[in-house]
């Protein structure tokens, strides 16, 4: 005999086998058994959880001789039952919607149920992913539906029910099919194995219940995928994981703590493995989220056992892991991977987006706020010594400018050294002095834009462009950087000191006198084309042509 795939083999033949779903087997015996049949039923619930396998008993249940007797259940010896076991009889009809849409494929189910049953009681339409049925043939179906024979009966099943209309659910007992518990699953897969003889470690069962997700036919087939890569060996736990493409518990946790202390070469070296054991990175994000998940409830709902699901060994990396950050940080991290879960569909080069992810979690922790970038520049100066913060000073027009007087007059061409002279403690080269534009009236943000292209160039020539399509604004008092792209504003924000915009402030203080605070935000539409088109009044002064206005 041809070999049978676990879940067909192992189907279940009465209403006592099917696991998970006790309120709704318990709710179709006592209608059979008090003879209070219903015409149409609605099965809906996601795959593997027993729609189609309830179904078929149902069907042999209400056909049986002897299920009054068995409290609603069949007995599987009559003449009946063994018909429609063996895919026989006459009186049970299973019709896939998803290739038999059409409304001449339900106009023939009505010319059929005119005819009574050859045997049994009751002739059974199952209607398997009805959701699938064209427009036509739901409204083909709906007076058939409502008003049946007395000896015929529908069941719908459906993993889509929205897509039902709402003529056919009203004509519907629905039973909406939960699902299954990983206890459950597991419980159930002890006792296939030791049934097919097999031996299996029960961590290993226990995360094949987990991977499948609350669907038994799922963690069968993934049984059934194990067994035939073991043999005759016994399954653990690791060959669980080597047969399933799946990572360890433990390499999540080490991930999630090479973020927490910004160790970058952990976290890469842990993707570099994982690609290398043949994993995907999507799914491995996916359950990246999860571990993170977990902590997160240890973290906040105390003892969270019976929510997490999860061994005691599991339980208490997830306390342990819990203490590495704040609840505000945690869930910044799994925001990110969820955003990242949802790029890595179209993506390309998902590896790559998971690292440059990671390298920038990694790197968050030692960034300056980006509402107070200058203020960790100031401390640092405070602390450097021969460095002090200029004293505010007045300015011949009188308004209060911060930093030294405006050096107004042409340096010494003796005095100048040349750009690139080493210091002579440090053997660095020195940033060559920029020309200073001073603004009437001292105005700070006049200052910082009328020298930008100066201290532009200053930066690390890695991010220098990011600012080169920025502009300078004012805004509640203070310069305010817009960059033209949401893209240049994000690298902007989680830049390095010598990079971003703290390097910035530190530039103003030495070379313009300026003691000042950056912001930043997003350019909007147009914001940054306009600006460049407009003309200040210190440009239409240099045009030497008469200019005549007109009314």
């Amino acid at each position: 005999m041809a070999y049978q795939a676990l879940y067909r083999k192992w189907r279940p033949a009465v209403f006592e086998d099917v696991c998970g779903q006790d309120a709704i087997v318990t709710t179709l015996k006592n209608q059979i058994a008090a003879d209070r049949i219903g015409h149409a039923y609605l099965f809906c619930g996601t795959r593997g959880t027993g729609k189609t396998t309830l179904a078929k008993i149902f069907a042999r249940a209400v056909n049986c001789e002897h299920a009054a007797e068995r409290g609603g259940s069949p007995c599987n010896e009559c003449a009946v039952c063994r018909s429609i076991l063996s895919e026989s009889s006459m009186n049970v009809f299973e019709i896939d919607a998803a290739s038999n849409n059409s409304v001449e494929d339900i106009r023939r189910i009505k010319e059929e149920v005119e005819y009574p049953p050859v045997e049994g009681r009751f002739k059974v339409y199952i209607i398997d992913e009805v959701h699938m049925l064209s427009t036509s043939a739901f409204n083909a179906l709906l007076k058939t539906l409502e008003e049946p024979p007395a000896y015929v009966i529908f069941i719908l099943a459906t993993t889509d029910p929205q897509k039902v209309p709402a003529t056919i659910l009203s004509r519907c007992q629905r039973y909406d099919f939960k699902r299954i518990p990983s206890s459950v699953i597991a419980a159930r897969l002890s006792e296939l194995c030791a049934a097919e003889g097999k031996k299996a470690e029960d961590r290993a069962i226990s995360y094949i219940a987990k991977c499948a997700d609350g669907s038994m036919r799922d963690a069968l087939s993934l049984l059934d995928r194990c067994f035939s890569f073991l043999g005759d060996r016994e399954l653990s736990y690791k060959d669980t994981l080597e047969v399933l493409g799946a990572a360890d518990i433990t390499v999540f946790s080490e991930l999630y703590r090479a973020i927490c202390s910004g160790d970058i070469e952990t976290a890469l070296r842990t993707v570099a493995d994982t690609v290398a054991g043949g994993r995907e990175i999507a799914p491995f994000v996916n359950d990246l989220i999860w571990y993170l998940r977990n902590v997160l409830l240890s973290m906040s709902a105390g003892d969270a056992s019976d929510i997490l699901d999860a061994s005691e060994e599991n339980l208490r990396r997830f306390r342990q892991d819990a203490g590495l950050a704040d609840k505000k940080r945690l869930i910044h991290i799994m925001s990110r991977m969820a955003e990242l879960s949802n790029r890595l569909r179209f993506a390309p080069q998902k590896r790559t987006l998971l690292e440059v992810e990671l390298i920038m979690l990694c790197t968050e922790g030692d960034q300056v706020p980006w509402d107070e970038p200058a203020k960790a520049g100031h401390k640092k100066a405070e602390s450097s010594p021969g460095k002090a913060v200029p004293e505010p000073v007045k300015t011949e027009a009188g308004a209060r400018k911060t930093g030294p007087e405006p050096r107004t007059e042409q340096r010494p061409e003796s005095k100048t050294e040349p750009s690139g002279k080493a210091d002579a403690v440090s053997g660095k080269p020195e940033p060559a002095p920029i020309p200073v534009s001073v603004s009437e009236g001292g105005d700070i943000v006049d200052t910082i834009r009328k020298n930008w292209s100066a201290l532009v160039p200053q930066l690390s020539a890695s991010n220098r462009h990011v600012y080169e399509n920025a502009i300078v604004k004012k805004e509640d008092g203070r310069p305010v950087v817009v960059f033209r792209t949401a893209i240049s504003f994000k690298i902007a924000s989680t830049n390095r000191e010598e990079n971003g915009l703290t390097k910035l402030s530190e530039l103003c203080t030495e070379q313009l006198g300026i003691s000042c605070r950056f912001g930043g935000r997003v350019a909007r539409k147009g914001e940054i084309e306009a600006e460049a088109d407009r003309i200040t009044d210190e440009e239409l002064a240099r045009i030497h042509f008469p200019v005549d206005i007109e009314d």
